[in-house]
């Protein structure tokens, strides 16, 4: 039995645990929520409140965060992986963080396969962008936007990547950068920097994040380019983004990178 709140009567008597769907069989939303319900802790949901800006006029604001480990979400999504569309979309629209969470992770974990049908792939695409109203958290777009989005655009033009870079909205804005690590483990680089490069002076610092983050992790194929970009932008560019570019460069290059932000 489970209460309606989600949580496992205090009688002692343990809640069944729901089985794993049954080989052949589609998982669905209600499924997967069942199986999240039964996860549910306070105190990782005190984790959740502390750890996300919730409050109001925060990026998080409304976000309504069960209490299920992100470990156990990606079991769980591991498990459901088979999941049709319109349950993954049923999951979307859940305002349950956690159920967004899984939902995305299955759409990543569908992209990456190498059986997944093009179709299919192309469907999750167009997923993601339709319901990108319902991702809408840093660690929902990180989460997929790189398997499911770069991943699509691997061997075709790029301009919905520029498009979203220009997006008003800021969630759209870390989709464009974050979808370039497809390219980055690629090696293909352009798109990084110049994504990066639209993003520099943007006003919310988990966009620096990003672009700092991403423009890190190009530079490890390149430091050639990485140095480039810095050499161009260290001045200028926004601090938390220029901590984050130079992290894996050694002591004396971060300071002189950063001595250029401070003149």
């Amino acid at each position: 039995m489970i209460l309606k709140d989600g949580k496992a009567p205090k009688d002692g008597n343990a809640p069944r645990k729901p089985a794993a769907p049954a080989p052949g069989t589609r998982p669905t939303a209600l499924a997967f929520l069942e199986r999240l319900r039964i996860r549910q802790s306070d105190v990782e949901q005190a984790k959740y409140q502390r750890y996300f800006k919730t409050g109001k006029g925060d990026y998080a604001e409304g976000d309504f965060f069960m209490g299920v480990r992100m470990g156990e979400v990606f079991t769980l999504s591991k498990e459901f992986v088979a999941m049709e569309l319109k349950d993954i979309e049923k999951l979307l629209e859940e305002d349950i963080h956690e159920a967004r969470a899984g939902a995305v992770k299955i759409m990543a974990l569908q992209a990456q396969k190498k059986k997944t049908p093009e179709q299919r792939r192309h469907e999750l695409y167009d997923l993601y962008l339709r319901r990108h109203d319902r991702i809408n958290n840093w660690d929902l777009v990180d989460l997929a936007a790189g398997q499911v989005v770069g991943g699509w655009l691997m061997d075709k033009p790029r301009d919905p990547l520029y498009q979203l870079a220009r997006s008003r909205n800021m969630w759209e804005r870390r989709t464009a950068i974050v979808a370039t690590s497809a390219f980055i483990r690629e090696g293909q680089l352009d798109d990084t920097f110049a994504i990066a490069g639209i993003l520099l002076h943007d006003k919310e610092d988990l966009i620096h994040k990003a672009v700092g983050g991403w423009v890190r992790d190009a530079g490890r194929s390149s430091r050639e380019r990485l140095l480039a970009f810095l050499d161009e932008h260290a001045a200028t560019m926004p601090r938390t983004a220029l901590r984050y570019a130079i992290e894996h460069l050694g002591k004396e290059q971060r300071a002189y990178y950063l001595g250029l932000k401070n003149r």
